[in-house]
Order: C-alpha cells, then structure tokens, then sequence
C-alpha cells in the first residue's frame, strides 16, 4: 500500500502494515509516532546507513551526451555560453551538471523514505533573501529542478558540492572531509530536532542569518566577523533600486534597459522581425495570466505598477540557454521601480527517474515545490505560460530580480568558515524536507550516531572523483569538437 506523508509526497511504508491508532483523513494515512518511526527503522533494515557511501559509475555513461541533450530545447546562441561557464572550474562544472549527477544518483541505494527534493541542492544554492516581514533568512534558493524523491539524494548533491568546492579552495582533504560530516550531522541533528516538534513549529522555523551569525560570533575572528556584517550590509541594499541603476539608463527622458548582448537583450531587439506594439500587447496578456496565480493582496499590490520594458538575461550556470526574462515596471510617479525575472522552466532533470510531476504546468512545479520547501518565499513568486513567437508553449515562473538576495563567496571561504555554511546548509535542508517528508521516519532511519554522516563523506569525495572525469570530459568534447563553448568576455 502507498501512503502519503503529512507534505503529500508519496512514501514507501517499507513493508509495514498501519497499526492501531491509524486514522485515515481523506487521502492522508495519518499513523501513530511509534508506527512512523518503526517505519523509518525498517528502511535501515533494507538500505544499511553505510551503504550510501556507494558509487559504481556505469561504464556506458555519457555525461555530456546528456548536457547535448538539454541543448536542444534551449536558445541556440547560449548554449556555448553555458558550457564556458561549466568550463571555468570543476566547482561551476558541477552547478551546471544537476541532470548527470541525477542519472548517478538514480544507480545508488535508495531509502525508500521521500521528500520534496530541491534537485539541485549545491551550496551555491543556499543564500540569504528579504522576508515578507524585511528580515535576512537563509534558505534554499532554487527549486527548478523541484520534484518529490529519495532524500538522500538532496544530501548527497549538497555533500559533494562541498568536497568539490573544497578541492577547488584548494582545502586538504582532511578540512574537506571536516566539512562535510559538519553539513550531514547538522541535517541529521536537525531532523532529530524536527521530529521531536510538532508540526506547525517545523512549519515555522526559519534561519534568521543576522540572528546566526550573532550565535557564532564568538567562534569567529575579528576579521571574517568583519567581512560577514558587511556581506549583510550590502545584502540590504540588493533590490529593485540599485537593479535599476545597474540595468538601466535614461534615453530621450525615458527609462532604458542598457543592451549589452548576450547577457541582456532588450525585447525588441531579440524579436526584431516582431512590431513592438504587438510584442508588448502579448507580454501584457502574459502579465494578466501571472497575476492571476498570485494570491489577491499581492495582485493588488502589482497593480499598482505599469511595464516600461522586457528583456532576455543570461542566468546562472545550469540555467544558461534556457529563457530568462527581466521585466522593468515602475509604479505611477516614475519613482518606484520594481524589477520582476520571468524565468523558463523545463521538466525537472529528475523526472526520468522519479517520475513526472503532478503539474502540467512546469512554473507552477516549480513554485508549489518552492512554497512547500521554503520558510519564506517572494511575495511575487508566482507563473504562467507563454506562447512564444515560433509558436512553441512554455512555460515560466515569476519572482523579484532582486530583493536582498545574496549567495555566500564560496570561492573567498577558508575551511572553518566553509564548515559552518556547510552546517547552516544542512539544517535549512533538513528543514525543507521535514516539512514535506516524514519527519519522525527520517530521524529514526538517520539514528544518533555519525554512520550515516561518515557514508556520506565517503560518498562526496568518491564523487567529486567523478566530477573531475566529468568535467574533463567536456574539456574534451569542446576540444574535439563534440560541443562548442564559448569564452565570456
């Protein structure tokens, strides 16, 4: 029998029948503490804590034969791009690497104990953003690869982005090692706490990063303290405004989006061949669509604002070639802009080997995952879809460009600073999952001691191993030709 976890992700009751107590509430098998935690022990029973430091690479793998397959629903000019920027380093090889390593991941040993998956949950996709309530939280920031799955694998991808970015440092493989027991023992501690909780107290719990900082300043030498409070400082005034002088500039008394191809394109010059009228005129009945998915105080709050300008911007490393979106609105006095990313989704990279999502629609994948794995979301967050000019359907998400939002330097981090992100990465994972997933089965399978943190470790560095073929790989196929990528300047 299948049931489903508090969240609603479907889970493996691991062979056990509902005991006394169970109640049924509509789709939801609701079991007793003791049933779900017995749930969680017999998953060890079947997939043995040590056994997620196992990876034997299929010989017949062909990890840019599956970056070459993603290129073919993207925008052709950007592919190159995407691939220069994987060829910066083993570290950005890996952000741009999700649906390899998903492939992988599909071949390991699998709990049987789901949640709602991140997809993507490398470190560089945790960061600080703006509250509703103008606070600094930490958190998941990126849920385009968002489906429900084994929670292991979130934990594995965090895990060897940690042992890559490490080697990247140039960290020993001792301090490597360090921080990735840090992060897997601060979701497995974590997730022990969560179950200890009830669930509208998982709920709420969020990652105050004023607040946590303040917790390890005593941990921290004068300088990097320093270097954090003003990271923080300048967290705060990353928003629409400053966006606006970064992006724009004033033409014949008008507000502008400043071209600078390929990296943003304003509207018109990427669809050339399209009046500009009828452009915008469909872009405004693609806004009458978004709006409608947001809830109605923040529809009326985006009223509020007219559109001044679009324009196609290159995001990211694994996002590269797929269609981004800046759109330039400004409220009635000219004065209050607010800059808005419409950004393309495709089906999740782990689809294939987790199933298709309940979602026809792939924004709105994206952003019921979001609101379900995040404390705090935009308050804009919303999607749509577009018929765009080649007459192909797609479909998007929405939120705010910029709204307080930062990602830790990783590139700047020394290995103590690396291992207390890596801690703070792992409880804002742990809770994401325990509210989706079964919090109480998870601690149970997880247990009190290191066994699962160790196997983990072991698991980063052997895939880091990987990553390194991998990206030498592609190092190989530009060279020869297989792929073309092109040099930023």
């Amino acid at each position: 029998m299948t049931v489903k976890t508090e969240g609603g992700v479907p889970a493996s009751p691991a062979g056990r029948t509902f005991g006394k107590g169970s109640v049924r509430a509509g789709t939801v098998e609701q079991l007793s503490r003791a049933d779900r935690a017995a749930r969680g022990k017999d998953a060890r029973a079947v997939t043995p804590l040590d056994s997620h430091a196992e990876f034997q690479p299929d010989g017949s793998r062909d990890p840019v034969g599956l970056l070459l397959s993603q290129a073919t629903s993207r925008v052709p000019e950007l592919v190159p791009v995407r691939h220069g920027r994987m060829l910066v380093s083993p570290f950005t090889f890996y952000r741009g690497a999700a649906l390899p390593m998903a492939a992988d991941l599909a071949t390991t040993p699998a709990s049987g104990l789901r949640v709602q998956l991140c997809g993507d949950a490398h470190l560089s996709n945790f960061g600080a953003f703006a509250s509703p309530e103008r606070n600094l939280v930490f958190d998941v920031n990126d849920f385009d690869e968002t489906l429900p799955g084994p929670f292991e694998w979130d934990v594995k991808r965090l895990a060897a982005s940690l042992a890559v970015a490490g080697r990247d440092n140039g960290f020993p493989a001792k301090a490597r090692r360090k921080i990735v027991l840090a992060a897997a023992e601060g979701y497995r501690t974590a997730m022990s706490g969560f179950a200890g909780q009830t669930f509208l107290e998982v709920w709420y719990a969020h990652l105050d990063i004023e607040q946590a900082i303040g917790e390890f300043r005593s941990q921290m030498k004068a300088k990097r303290l320093k270097a954090a409070e003003k990271l923080l400082a300048k967290a705060h005034t990353a928003d629409s405004t400053k966006a606006l002088r970064k992006l724009t500039t004033v033409t014949d008394g008008q507000r502008r989006i400043i071209s600078d191809p390929p990296m943003i394109v304003p509207a018109e010059e990427v669809f050339s061949d399209v009046q500009a009228d009828e452009l915008y005129k469909l872009i405004h009945t693609v806004l009458g669509k978004y709006r409608r998915t947001l809830q109605s105080d923040r529809r009326h709050l985006l009223e509020q604002f007219t559109l001044v300008q679009v324009a196609r911007k290159v995001v990211g490393v694994g996002s590269v070639g797929t269609r981004a979106w800046v759109l330039l609105m400004d409220a009635m006095d000219g004065v209050e802009p607010l800059f808005l990313q419409a950004k393309e989704v495709q089906p999740s990279v782990l689809a294939a080997y987790c199933g298709r999502s309940q979602y026809t629609n792939q924004g709105e994948r994206v952003v019921a995952g979001q609101h379900l794995m995040q404390a705090e979301s935009d308050i804009f967050l919303g999607w749509t879809r577009v018929p765009g000019p080649d007459k192909v359907d797609r479909d998007f998400y929405v939120r705010q460009l910029k709204d307080w939002k930062f990602s830790a330097p990783i590139e700047a981090m020394i290995p103590s600073g690396m291992t207390v992100y890596a801690r703070l990465c792992g409880w804002a994972l742990a809770r994401a999952h325990a509210r989706s997933g079964d919090r109480i089965a998870l601690a149970a399978y997880l247990g009190g001691s290191d066994k699962f943190d160790q196997a983990i470790a072991d698991f980063a560095e052997t895939y880091a191993d990987q990553n390194e073929r991998d990206y030498a790989a592609l190092q190989a196929a530009v060279k020869d030709g297989r792929a073309e990528a092109t040099t930023e300047i």
